[in-house]
């Protein structure tokens, strides 16, 4: 039996016919014809014909009538590679209409083809030695302009409050003021220092840019300056480029996914890709270690509903993938602690950057604040009553600023 991958989408129209519609999709997305076909051909081509497996028509009483449709399509019809997969179930389909990619199942031979994540979120556990509670990463803020001595000052704060990541931001490209290799050899200095006070470990996610045909040169680079982990903007590179990178056996260091570019395709109800497809499933099998998305709480604000599905695509039993860790990011300050936790479990990145570097005491104590929100979470103590404890006065100037939610 042929194996297939599933796509289900979501497909809005008052007046249409889904069931055709749904076969017009499996035909003219394969085979292109089918009732013109000799009965000699159609025997020939069956095995390259999509299938209708379901069409759940909705029609609601307020609101527009919509189907979700599920269509099979054979892995013999495309390579395994992602930018094939995705051409052939949502191509030209992307431009027809009011119709939404909500969800994609690939096959296991398919799967077969991606290693995905290098060390996933046990790795990268493994990796800071930290095994039972959130990890915490910051931000730079800001980054452009500045020169090499500011940055390594910046990163030192962040790191003596006690964070498990820091990363560029996404906006760091390679410049004359920051250029990649001595930025992490200043970067990396800033880690051992502050390590040498805290006694922590700490991941440095440095900023991959640049033409793609030297992507995986600069990431050589940056791991022989030091690097120990990496940013990329999976969606404006592609997929397929994270794939690469993440399979390279010469790039041995945890890759971060930022999602600039999502706003462009999940958003709408209508047209798009669904989160949990665009930042959840196909992220996580390209191989990306860690995933950024926005958070249900802050600045840049998903629907909890997609939120959660991301969260749960990244973190779903999987027999040949490594999970990744969810980082739900922006505007993210002490006070949501108990909440991430709530929605996330202990199984979870808090990424924070202006909830750090805007603390009224300082970004050291940005961290700190952070650290004991955790703790506090973590054994069910109140923010508030934490924070009225000898040594948190950080978590108690951090509430005073932004409020906590529980």
């Amino acid at each position: 039996m042929n194996q297939m991958c599933v796509a289900t989408y979501r497909s809005y129209d008052e007046k249409a016919d889904f069931d055709k519609k749904a076969l017009s999709i499996a035909v003219g997305l394969t085979v292109g014809s089918w009732t013109e076909l000799p009965e000699a051909r159609k025997a020939e081509m069956e095995k390259h014909l999509g299938k209708v497996l379901s069409v759940d028509v909705h029609e609601p009483a307020c609101g527009e009538r919509y189907a979700d449709i599920r269509i099979a399509y054979p892995d013999i019809n495309f390579s395994r590679d992602i930018p094939a997969l995705l051409v052939t179930i949502f191509g030209k389909l992307s431009m027809d209409g009011k119709i939404k990619l909500i969800d994609l199942d690939v096959s296991e031979e398919f799967q077969s083809a991606f290693p995905g994540p290098k060390f996933g979120l046990e790795g990268v556990r493994q990796l800071l030695g930290v095994h039972d509670r959130p990890l915490l990463m910051s931000i730079f803020k800001s980054v452009v302009g500045h020169d090499l001595p500011n940055l390594q000052e910046q990163f030192y704060k962040q790191a003596l409050g006690g964070v498990d990541l820091i990363k560029d931001d996404e906006i760091l490209f390679e410049n004359p003021l920051t250029p990649l290799e001595k930025r992490v050899e200043v970067c990396m200095e800033a880690a051992r220092k502050a390590q040498q006070e805290t006694g922590q470990k700490l991941l440095y996610a440095v900023n991959l840019t640049g033409p793609t045909s030297q992507l995986a040169n600069q990431a050589r680079k940056a791991i022989a300056a030091g690097a120990n982990a990496l940013l990329f903007n999976v969606l404006s590179y592609g997929y397929d480029v994270l794939h690469e990178l993440s399979k390279d056996p010469e790039i041995n260091v945890p890759i971060a996914a930022h999602p600039a570019l999502a706003g462009a395709f999940y958003p709408s109800p209508h047209y798009g890709i669904g989160a949990s497809v665009l930042l959840g499933k196909l992220m996580r099998l390209a191989g990306a270690d860690l995933v950024l998305f926005p958070s249900p709480y802050g600045s840049v604000v998903m629907p909890k509903e997609e939120n959660l599905a991301v969260k749960d695509a990244l973190l779903a039993p999987s027999s040949t993938l490594r999970t990744s860790f969810p980082v739900p990011s922006a505007g993210i300050h002490p006070g949501l602690v108990p909440l991430i936790l709530r929605d996330f479990g202990t199984d979870v990145v808090v990424n924070a950057g202006g909830g750090i570097h805007g603390h009224p005491m300082g970004t050291a104590a940005g961290g700190q604040a952070f650290r004991s929100a955790i703790t506090a979470a973590m054994n069910g103590v109140p923010l508030r009553e934490a924070a009225a404890q000898p040594g948190n006065e950080a978590l108690q100037a951090a509430i005073d600023a932004w409020g906590s939610k529980e």
